[in-house]
């Protein structure tokens, strides 16, 4: 099929669907002015038989007319809504409606015309003008579709124009010539009002074609997200497996001992894992977001100390820039959850002293009926037509290089989404060279003498004993964490699957103290099933932890649902010793 036949499809569409439209307005005109149609014939007539100017049975007669072909309209409506025509099919209707039409322009011209007797002029003078008023109704009824309106207006018109041609006398040319020129101008009004019709459908369709096109458009986007979701989800599983390996080599390696050249090399390798780490635990936040597996634990807390503890940890980067940190003492609290809140702000200073070079950042708090956290800067600014695209995934101003020191473009994005969970209100005010302000409206508590936040018990050293049970389906993941392990001291058994540890553990009279097993195992196996078969082979409600690399929101969500401790890979060496202490009931390490 050539262009040109496409082109000529489409055209052919238009037009049908222009046309079917335009019978369904006709139709409904139709039907809405049937009593009105009615109601003037029954006066009309019986008027005029009560006057005397016409005998009651012909004034019975004409009503009759009228009211069949009324009828005839409301019969015609009926199979029309029952046929709910498609569009290629107005032809045939538009033939049947004309030909209804035409029988009324008949009834109407004829009936008028059996009322013009000769020698009473002010009598026709009243008919032809009362003929002018019915045909000026028309227009409005009619004109949407023109063949249905020529075909009522014209033999309703015509007989009257005719006859008083043929009275052949000045007076009734002077009729005539009116009523030709009423004639011509309601033509042309009907022609005016039919192109104002069209124009209105034509842009009906237009808009409904936009809509259709940005239903299709964001189904479409949709889609790729979530092909972008899992495409992430799997890849984000795929690096993370290796990189939690390498992390557990590193700790296990870090216990030996190395000269002064060798320890250098693994606190490099360490870095080199912590910052990989931050990119995943990112892009993790980003994926527990999006699954809504995040819950909030609103409580009242003073903002001052949080604040206070959130520059510290970034004065030493500012000292570094030459940037003064500035926090302004608040009294106010907040009844929010402690962590997210944390979330928030931590980024917005670090972003913020990230990209001011010189000068000063600024942080303080606004008393209102909500507490207003305000991080004011003195860097670079941000470009109003850029002040949307920040907050997306990835989106950084002034990094073509992707250089990892300038951030990963991520921490807006999950600011957005965590001002949104929490029900708070998000602004940026920024001026190019001059700065930025970002400001996050949080709920204020009660009373701001709350309490302050408790901070984490200083922790001791690890003293590992007992038997950990290790799932996961990667042998290098289950030779780093035997090796993590036993330098911690614990008796290690690693599996790649549950029935593996099953044919391991029949062997063994010792009772674990824990289970690690890795959320996705081999085939359709996962860690939450595995970790219950083997709590029920020792018949004890034996702690477990899941370790997984997936981001995809449906598996977050089952993980989350389990009730297990649930840690991503890669897993920091102290993050994981710390955790299976809290499990086993043993003391937190914070030094390997």
């Amino acid at each position: 099929m050539t262009e040109a036949d496409v082109s000529g499809a489409a055209d052919r569409f238009q037009g049908d669907r222009i046309r079917a439209a335009q019978l369904a307005m006709l139709e409904r005109n139709n039907l809405r002015d049937v009593p009105f149609v009615l109601g003037i014939a029954v006066v009309f007539w019986s008027t005029l038989a009560f006057i005397g100017h016409v005998s009651w049975p012909t004034a019975c007669a004409w009503t009759a007319a009228l009211a069949g072909h009324c009828a005839l309209r409301v019969y015609i409506h009926r199979a029309y809504e029952r046929a709910a025509p498609e569009d290629w099919d107005w032809p045939r209707w538009a033939r049947i409606i004309c030909g209804s039409s035409a029988i009324g322009g008949l009834i109407s011209g004829l009936g008028m015309l059996a009322l013009l007797q000769p020698g009473q002029l002010d009598r026709q003078a009243f008919f032809l003008l009362f003929l002018a008023g019915v045909g000026s109704v028309s227009v409005t009824t009619s004109a949407a579709f023109l063949p249905a309106f020529y075909a009522y207006f014209l033999p309703t018109m015509l007989p009257c124009i005719l006859w008083s041609l043929a009275q052949g006398d000045g007076i009734h040319y002077a009729f005539a010539a009116s009523t030709t020129v009423y004639t011509l101008v309601t033509l042309g009004f009907a022609g005016q009002f039919n192109g104002r019709v069209l124009e209105s459908l034509q842009l009906r369709f237009e808009n409904l074609e936009l809509v259709n096109d940005l239903r299709l458009q964001k189904e479409r986007a949709e889609q790729a997200n979530i092909a972008k979701s899992r495409f992430l989800a799997s890849a984000s599983h795929d690096l993370r497996q290796p990189v939690h390996a390498l992390g557990m080599f590193v700790g296990a390696l870090r216990g030996r001992v190395m000269d002064i050249e060798s320890r250098r090399l693994v606190e490099q390798i360490e870095r080199s894992v912590s910052a990989t780490d931050n990119l995943f635990g990112s892009l993790l936040d980003i994926s527990r977001l999006d699954a809504g597996v995040i819950q909030i634990h609103p409580a009242a807390f003073p903002v001052h100390p949080l604040l206070d503890r959130i520059c510290r940890d970034n004065a030493a980067e500012a000292e570094r820039k030459g940037v003064r940190l500035v926090l302004c003492p608040s009294s106010l609290a907040i009844d929010s959850d402690p962590v997210l809140v944390e979330r928030i702000l931590r980024n917005l200073v670090s972003n913020a002293v990230r990209y001011t070079d010189s000068g000063r950042v600024l942080v303080g708090c606004r008393r209102g009926p909500r507490v207003g956290v305000e991080i004011w800067d003195t860097g670079r600014g941000i470009p109003p037509e850029h002040q949307i695209e920040v907050f997306q995934e990835f989106y950084q101003l002034d990094n073509p290089e992707r250089d990892r020191t300038k951030g990963l473009g991520l921490g807006l994005a999950i600011v957005k989404r965590l001002t949104a969970l929490l029900g708070c209100s998000l602004s940026l005010h920024s001026i190019v060279g001059s700065g930025s302000v970002f400001k996050v409206e949080f709920p204020r508590a009660a009373s701001d003498a709350a309490l302050p936040m408790s901070a984490p018990e200083p922790a001791s050293a690890l003293s590992g004993a007992g038997l950990v049970l290790v799932l996961d389906d990667e042998a290098a993941i289950r030779d780093a964490m035997r090796s993590l392990l036993e330098s911690w001291g614990y008796a290690v058994i690693t599996a790649g699957s549950c029935a593996e540890m099953q044919a391991q553990i029949v062997t063994c009279p010792t009772r674990p103290c824990l289970i690690i097993s890795d959320y996705r195992l081999r085939g359709e196996e996962h860690g939450i099933a595995a970790i219950e078969q083997l709590q029920s082979e020792y018949n004890d409600d034996i702690p477990a932890m899941l370790i997984t690399g997936d981001t995809a929101p449906d598996r977050l969500k089952e993980a989350q649902a389990s009730g297990y401790l649930l840690l991503h890979k890669p897993v920091g060496n102290l993050r994981l010793r710390a955790a299976i202490a809290g499990l086993t009931g043993g003391p937190i390490a914070i030094s390997a």
